[in-house]
Order: C-alpha cells, then sequence, then structure tokens
C-alpha cells in the first residue's frame, strides 16, 4: 500500500470517526434540548396554575374584604341615624314644650299614689311646678327629661317615674320596629 492510499484510508476513517462522534453529539444535544423544553413547559405549566389559584383566592379575599368594609361602614352610618334619632327624642321628651307633658304627669302621679303616703318626691327640676301640692312632700331636685323619682322616708326604696326611664324601656323594646321604619329590614 503505498503512503498516499494508506493517507486516505486514515482520512477516511478519521472523518467516518469524526462523523459519527458528530452525529452522536447532535442526537445527544437534541435530547438535552427536549428534555430542557420539556422541563420548562412543566414549570410554566406549575406557575401558571399556580398564579391562577393565587389569584383567584386574592379575588375572593378582596371582594370578601370589600364587602366586609361595605358592611361595617353601613353598621356605622345606621349607628350614628340612630345614635342621632335618640338624641332628637331625648330633646323633645325633655322640652318643655312637649305636647302631652301635663298629662303624661298626671298618669304617672296616680300610678305613684299606690306607693303609700311616706314618700318623698324628688322631681326634675322642669317640671317641679306642676308636680307642688300632689299630695307629696318635695324633696330635691333629681336629673331628669321629666317626671319625678320617689323614695321612702328612710332612703331603701327609690321608685323611678322620669321620662328618661320610661324612654328608655319604651326605645330598647321597640329597637327592632325603629330600625324596621328607619332602614327597611
Amino acid at each position: 500500500m503505498t503512503l498516499e492510499a494508506l493517507s486516505n484510508e486514515i482520512a477516511a476513517k478519521a472523518s467516518a470517526e469524526g462523523k459519527a462522534i458528530t452525529d452522536a453529539a447532535r442526537a445527544q444535544a437534541k435530547g438535552i434540548a427536549a428534555e430542557a423544553k420539556a422541563t420548562a413547559e412543566s414549570t410554566r405549566s406549575d406557575m401558571v396554575a399556580r398564579a391562577e389559584r393565587e389569584s383567584s383566592q386574592l379575588s375572593v379575599e378582596v371582594v370578601a374584604s370589600a364587602r366586609q368594609a361595605n358592611q361595617k361602614r353601613e353598621l356605622i352610618a345606621r349607628r350614628e341615624e340612630l345614635d342621632a334619632t335618640w338624641d332628637a327624642i331625648r330633646e323633645k321628651v325633655g322640652s318643655a314644650d312637649l305636647k302631652g307633658r301635663a298629662d303624661t304627669l298626671k298618669a304617672l302621679l296616680a300610678e305613684a299614689k299606690g306607693a303609700g303616703d311616706d314618700m318623698v318626691l324628688h322631681p326634675v327640676a322642669i317640671d317641679r311646678k306642676a308636680l307642688t301640692g300632689q299630695g307629696f312632700d318635695l324633696g330635691d331636685d333629681v336629673d331628669g327629661l321629666g317626671g319625678f323619682t320617689l323614695e321612702s322616708a328612710d332612703g331603701s326604696i327609690v321608685l323611678d317615674f322620669r321620662f328618661d326611664s320610661r324612654l328608655e324601656d319604651a326605645w330598647g323594646s321597640n329597637l327592632g320596629a325603629v330600625n324596621e321604619a328607619m332602614f327597611g329590614n
């Protein structure tokens, strides 16, 4: 064999071996690329699914929080309206111009007559004049919107006939109806 033939044969073998190595490297690169692509797609899918779940949960939480804030504002507004109504009622009941004030005092006095003769009547200042000479000894004034208290001579019994206590009882027992009339539910 000649040197040139030997050289050609070595070159052909080297070329074939180089082609085989290159083909194997290309096949391995394609496998690695396909695996990387699959891993990337799986990771992307997982991230998208997690982001959608978190977004959905956040949306639910934001809506619930907004609903709760609206309910709180509504309750505060209702409370403020009820307080303003209560204050207006107290002002009206405490007014000397209250229509039916004299009749209310007469009804309270009639109820108080059954308490006994040894009781001391403590009027609210606004009603002192109207309660003078009603068959009870008069004591010091008491605070209130109107009416009076009766106290036994020894101070062990106090009966409350003030407008305040009657108004508070009426307000408490009718608060549901007041809410219904004011707010419709």
